[in-house]
């Protein structure tokens, strides 16, 4: 007894609803077989059906042609029969059926088609009910009640319509006022159309059959020319696939043409080999950034292993020689934070993102807060400056990066109480000193990650600072260029272009 109650107490939760699956449409399979299938089946089926449209529309064009133009045929034909005299038309309400369609059959023209070379002739008296029919006629001619409104037709009108005779033979009718006063009727002249219509069927069983050949020809035309015509995508794809497994970037296509496949093949030739470069010169930096951090660090660790034999050997080093030796220590690691922070530097990528780290700044400020720090680090150094106002877009920070290192540069290589000349005038910014200058053949070289002059491979640096000056120009949309001084003297002439306005916008 307790299970029915507890039952009514707590009744079964309802069924979950059926979840019928989405029908899949004709529109839906095949779109999916569309897609799932390759391009040049796909360009095929596209052709295929492109030449099935233009041969169907103009199929159905040339029917209604020759439809149109076989009917007006039949329709002038029944405009050139002969009208029937007026003494038959008169005698009409009172000859019997039998004599006026002997005097009907006398006196029409036997040149017009219909039976027996002439049209079918029918008259319609009395509101319908009495129809009159030729001797030689053979059939009648279905009669409609729409045929009675003739009768308002003025003389000489008529009227045209599809009709049949009484043995489903279709026929054009043409429908006439009968011209008799006693008693008004219809004269109805028909002739068959089963020739047209027989030439109608002949003519659309050709077509058809012209059609279908047309269809299946220009598939296989669309199949051989689409796979003509994706050759190259194809040589481009296994490019690709190679690339992918084999990792070998750099790898070109030959390139024929000028159509949109060889351009194509073009920004993919042009893709590999930046792509192969761009691998060159990651490795080129790694090798020449291992090469560059390999000499500190071997200098700080044979002195931290000669401290650390020092303190173990219970030997402690002169005072002036553990100065020293810290002095070197602290050098290096100087060394190897300017050398990260240039590697960072140049980490970045060529061009960075639209607005960002950009803004306005004022070239001749940055200008001079670099030779101020330039200054410092050459003493003995005469600094000449002639500096007119000029603000650019760009990254402050990189800028002034960029002007410290062609000071340094500049300082580098002056001699002991040398002259720099800094000019700013109009976006062109010039460091030019007057130390030994740069070989002819080594200008091509000079903005190139960790390249340094043999002539200098003893002086401090690392061989990136031109480099970053290179990059931090380019970003800002500007020009760098480092050759001889152009008044023809001693020394190096930097030369920076960057577009701005005197005014601060």
């Amino acid at each position: 007894m307790s299970e029915p109650m507890a039952s009514a107490a707590h009744p079964a939760p309802p069924a979950p609803p059926l979840v019928h699956p989405p029908r899949r449409t004709l529109r839906r399979r095949l779109a999916q077989w569309y897609r799932g299938r390759p391009l040049r089946t796909r360009l095929a089926a596209l052709t295929a059906l492109a030449v099935a449209v233009a041969i169907a529309l103009s199929a159905l064009a040339c029917w209604f042609l020759v439809k149109q133009r076989l009917y007006d045929l039949v329709k002038t034909n029944l405009e050139a029969a002969q009208p029937l005299p007026r003494d038959i038309q008169a005698n009409c309400a009172t000859t019997p059926q039998a004599a006026l369609a002997e005097a009907v059959a006398s006196q029409v023209n036997p040149g017009l088609p219909g039976p027996q070379g002439r049209p079918d002739y029918q008259f319609v008296l009395n509101g319908g009910t009495n129809v009159c029919v030729p001797v030689w006629a053979d059939k009648a001619i279905v009669l409609h009640s729409s045929d009675l409104d003739a009768l308002s037709l003025k003389s000489g009108q008529s009227k045209f319509r599809a009709g049949e005779y009484t043995d489903g033979t279709p026929a054009m009718v043409k429908l006439t006022r009968l011209n008799d006063p006693r008693q008004p009727g219809v004269i109805m002249t028909a002739a068959t159309t089963q020739p047209v219509e027989d030439s109608l069927n002949q003519l659309a069983l050709v077509l058809g059959i012209v059609a279908a050949l047309g269809v299946v020809g220009a598939g296989l035309t669309g199949r051989l020319i689409a796979r003509s015509a994706l050759k190259p995508v194809d040589d481009l794809t296994d490019v690709v696939e190679h690339i992918a497994r084999t990792e070998e970037v750099g790898t070109t296509i030959p390139v024929t043409g000028n159509d949109e496949i060889a351009r194509l093949s073009t920004s993919f030739n042009s893709m590999s080999t930046a792509l192969a470069n761009s691998r060159d010169r990651q490795t080129r930096l790694i090798a020449d950034a291992g090469h560059e951090l390999r000499t500190p660090l071997t200098s700080l660790r044979t002195n931290v292993d000669l401290l650390i034999r020092s303190n173990d050997t219970g030997r402690p080093l002169p005072e002036a020689t553990r100065t020293k030796l810290l002095g070197n220590m602290k050098a290096q690691m100087q060394e190897l934070t300017l050398l990260i922070g240039d590697l960072l530097q140049l980490s970045r990528p060529d061009s960075p993102k639209p607005g960002q780290n950009v803004a306005v700044v004022a070239l001749h400020e940055i200008a001079g807060r670099a030779v101020d720090r330039a200054r410092l680090r050459g003493p003995g150094l005469v600094f000449e400056l002639d500096i007119a106002p000029w603000y650019v877009h760009g990254d402050g920070a990189a800028l002034e990066r960029a002007v410290i290192n062609l000071l340094d540069n500049a300082v580098k290589y002056s001699p002991p109480g040398g002259v720099v000349d800094v000019r700013l005038h109009e976006g062109l910014l010039t460091v030019r000193d007057h130390g030994p200058g740069i070989p002819q053949d080594e200008l091509q070289y000079v903005f190139d990650r960790f390249w340094r002059s043999p002539s200098s491979r003893q002086l401090p640096g690392s061989g990136l600072g031109l480099s970053i000056v290179a990059q931090s120009v380019r970003d800002a949309g500007g020009e760098v260029s480092l050759g001889p001084a152009r008044d023809g003297g001693p020394g190096a002439q930097a030369t920076v272009r960057l577009p701005g306005e005197p005014g601060a916008p």
